[in-house]
């Protein structure tokens, strides 16, 4: 009889072991905030941008995109998000067409080398937290805001090659006197194969890192410590058919924190100005508990002029909050 009772409690803790959800150190990796993506139209496809070279772009997602840039264009979001979280984005991006001195016929002249520039700010922050002290009695509300800034050069340096760096600075202030700053840096190519396809392949947050000290507030008894970001290797692939306005986009990425994702997205210009977008986000091959995030999303423009405004509206499913992403997007091409 105790031989029975001991094999059924030996296969209830097995299985109550292996029910686990598997830990992933991207969990508890810095930088969480950052790796959400870019404004709606990137949330709402996936995030599988890195080799887009059509619409809006930002250096976020591959610095070496940005020579393809039509015209200037200005992006604003904002994200409504559960447990008073805040997740803002700003960012504007520019061609620059440099020509060779010998050209003077207009109708003739083609770009010598063409430059892209991408300065953008990702901002996200949490309100609202109940302060206590050691004795559980209220000190106030408290609250985080963790920012990065980025500044993307990129230039093709061929017809079908462009390669760009990307500049990142974040600055974490994390409770009254504890905060941390940190240099990062992307480095992106993208490859033209043709008309219809293109390759990506980009480094993200190489050297990028938090260093803390707590000492301000634990005097003698405050310590020292480094908390390094994920370095993500990224390789993607985009196809793009004119006449039927279908863009769709793959990505794969690899980090150090031992994960391997796979996203993917869908765009459809449906009727004129009017874009319909779908996705997929971390898909994560080596851990089939990592919650995986589908997205659905639309873009409509207005020419005012020479003045093109776009609104973009991005939905994405998040596990284990009391409700889903909304993100809200307003763009200006001139």
């Amino acid at each position: 009889m105790m031989k029975n009772y001991f094999f059924i409690s030996l296969l209830v803790y097995s299985a109550m072991i292996f029910a686990q959800p598997k830990f992933s150190e991207m969990s508890v990796s810095p930088g969480a905030f950052s790796r959400i993506g870019f404004g709606a139209r990137g949330i709402g496809m996936g995030n599988a941008m890195s080799s887009i070279i059509e619409g809006e772009l930002v250096s976020y997602y591959n610095p070496a995109i940005t020579p393809f840039q039509e015209n200037n264009s200005f992006q604003a979001g904002y994200s409504f998000l559960t447990l008073d979280r805040a997740l803002n984005y700003f960012n504007y991006t520019r061609r620059f067409d440099f020509y060779s001195a010998k050209d003077t016929v207009a109708e003739k002249r083609r770009p010598r080398t063409t430059a892209g520039l991408s300065i953008g700010v990702i901002n996200s922050g949490i309100r609202n937290i109940d302060g206590r002290d050691n004795n559980g009695l209220p000190t106030g509300e408290l609250s985080t805001s963790e920012n990065q800034f980025f500044i993307g050069l990129a230039a093709r340096i061929s017809e079908k090659i462009s390669i760009g760096l990307a500049t990142k600075f974040y600055y974490y202030s994390l409770y009254e006197e504890i905060s941390s700053t940190s240099l990062g840096f992307d480095v992106g190519a993208l490859y033209k194969l043709n008309d219809n396809f293109n390759i990506s392949l980009v480094l993200v947050d190489l050297m990028s890192k938090y260093k803390w000290d707590t000492s301000p507030i634990y005097q003698q008894e405050g310590i020292i410590s480094e908390d390094k970001f994920p370095n993500l290797r990224k390789l993607g692939v985009s196809y793009r058919n004119k006449e039927l306005g279908l863009l769709g986009a793959i990505e794969f990425e690899n980090s150090n924190a031992k994960t391997n994702i796979l996203r993917a997205g869908v765009e459809y210009n449906i009727y004129d100005k009017f874009f319909i977008r779908g996705g997929v986000d971390q898909f994560n091959l080596s851990n089939k508990d990592w919650p995986v995030k589908p997205s659905l999303g639309f873009s409509f423009f207005q020419p005012f002029g020479n003045l093109v405004v776009g609104v973009d509206y991005a939905f994405q499913i998040e596990q284990y909050s009391s409700a889903d992403r909304h993100i809200l997007s307003v763009n200006f091409n001139f």
